[in-house]
C-alpha cells in the first residue's frame, strides 16, 4: 500500500507551526485536510465565511476560521494513511501517569451532589458537569499517529485534529451532530445517556437517562419552533459511539429564511443540554461559577461553514465537540463530563466520566 503523496507535506506543515485541521466524517472513506498558509487567527465574525469553524464552549469567547481562501485543500484516501505500527512509538511497558486522585475523585463527586441540591431547590432541571483528567507519557505524543488510532476506533464519529500555534493541538471523536444545513434544509439531534457497549445495542435504560433524553429533545423542538417548519422527530433509540451506548433522537425540518440565519440558528442551539443543562443560560451559570476550570473548546463545536460536499452543494455541518484531548507535549488533558438531574448519584456520575476517560485513553496507549 502506497501512503499519498501530500502526507509528508501535512507533515511537514505540522513542523513548521502553521494552522492546520484533519477530519473525517462519519462513515466516511476519506480523509479532509485544510491547510492554512499563514500563523494568523482569523475569527468568525457573523457565519457568512467559509471555511473550518473551531468554536469554545463559551459563546462570549470568539469562534476561531480557517478560512478557505487562504487554506490548501486536499482530500486524502483512508487507504493512503500510513499504516499504524502499534511498536513504533509506544511499547505496553511504557508508564502513563493517570493523574487523577481520591481528592479529585471528591472533589468532582461533590459538585455533582452541590449540582443534585440546586436542582432539588428549583433553581434548574438538569446540569452536565465536567471534568479535566491529565495523562502523562515518557515522550511527546505524535498528533498524526493518535489521529490514525482514532479512525481506526471511531468510524461512526467526527474525528479530527486541529491546530493553530496562538492556541493548541486538539483531537477528538465526537458522535453528535450539533447542525447540518443545505439550502433550506437542516438536521441536528439530540444525544443524552451513557452505557458501556457489551456485544449489543439492546439494553435497558434508566428512568434518569430516559428522562434525561426527554428534556434535551423537548428543548431543542421548543427552539426550533419558532424558526422552522415542518419539523419531524425519529423514535428514541440506541446508538453505538465506539465503546459507549447513548440515546439519540434525530430532528430535522425546513429553516425559514427570514427568521433563521445560521448565526441565528447556532446560538439557540449551542450549548445544547447535552452539554449545558436546562434552562440553558441558568445551568451554564452555574458551570462558569462552579466547575473551577476553563472547558475552553469542550463542548464547544467544529466543522464546516458554508463548503462544498461532493456534489458541489453548499453545506455546513457542524458537530459538538465530544470525546476530546488537548496535547501539549508528553502531557494530554482529557475532557468529560455527564448529566446531572434531581435522580443523579454521585458515585456513578464519577464512573460514568471514567468510562469516557477509558475509552479516550485506548488511543493513547
Amino acid at each position: 500500500m502506497n501512503v499519498h503523496p501530500e502526507f509528508a507535506g501535512i507533515e511537514e506543515h505540522l513542523d513548521q507551526n502553521l494552522p492546520l485541521v484533519l477530519y473525517k466524517k462519519q462513515g466516511a472513506k476519506h480523509l479532509n485536510v485544510l491547510l492554512q498558509e499563514n500563523e494568523m487567527i482569523y475569527e468568525v465574525a457573523n457565519y457568512q465565511e467559509s471555511g473550518f469553524v473551531f468554536s469554545p464552549f463559551d459563546q462570549s469567547k470568539k469562534a476561531i476560521l480557517l478560512p478557505l481562501d487562504v487554506c490548501k485543500h486536499i482530500t486524502i484516501p483512508l487507504t493512503e494513511l500510513p499504516v499504524v505500527d502499534e511498536d513504533v512509538f509506544y511499547t505496553k511497558e511504557q508508564e502513563i501517569k493517570i493523574s487523577w486522585s481520591e481528592e479529585q475523585k471528591n472533589k468532582h463527586k461533590q459538585l455533582v451532589q452541590k449540582g443534585i441540591d440546586v436542582i432539588k431547590a428549583g433553581a434548574f432541571k438538569k446540569v452536565v458537569l465536567s471534568r479535566k483528567e491529565v495523562v502523562v507519557g515518557e515522550e511527546a505524543f505524535e498528533p498524526l499517529l493518535l489521529l490514525k488510532r482514532l479512525i481506526n476506533s471511531y468510524d461512526d464519529a467526527f474525528v479530527y485534529l486541529w491546530y493553530h500555534p496562538k492556541v493548541g493541538i486538539w483531537l477528538g471523536a465526537t458522535p453528535e451532530t450539533l447542525l447540518y444545513s443545505k439550502e433550506n434544509k437542516f438536521s441536528t439531534m439530540a444525544l443524552a445517556g451513557t452505557l458501556p457497549y457489551q456485544s449489543t445495542e439492546q439494553v435497558n435504560w434508566g428512568n434518569k437517562e430516559l428522562e434525561e433524553q426527554e428534556m434535551v429533545t423537548s428543548f431543542i423542538l421548543e427552539q426550533l419552533s419558532g424558526i422552522a417548519n415542518d419539523i419531524i422527530s425519529s423514535k428514541t433509540y440506541t446508538h453505538k459511539a465506539g465503546t459507549l451506548l447513548h440515546l439519540r433522537t434525530d430532528i430535522k425540518g425546513d429553516l425559514i429564511p427570514e427568521k433563521s440565519g445560521l448565526k441565528d440558528v447556532l446560538s439557540i442551539l449551542h450549548p445544547t443540554p447535552a452539554v449545558c443543562g436546562l434552562p440553558k443560560n441558568d445551568a451554564k451559570e452555574f458551570i462558569l461559577q462552579n466547575e473551577g476550570y476553563s472547558r475552553e473548546y469542550y463542548t464547544g463545536f467544529l466543522g464546516e461553514l458554508h463548503m462544498q460536499d461532493g456534489k458541489g452543494k453548499v453545506i455546513s455541518d457542524m458537530y459538538v465537540n465530544l470525546r476530546c484531548m488537548q496535547l501539549n507535549g508528553n502531557e494530554v488533558e482529557l475532557y468529560v463530563g455527564g448529566g446531572v438531574t434531581k435522580d443523579s448519584d454521585p458515585e456513578k456520575e464519577w464512573e460514568e466520566t471514567v468510562r469516557k476517560t477509558e475509552t479516550m485513553k485506548k488511543v493513547l496507549f
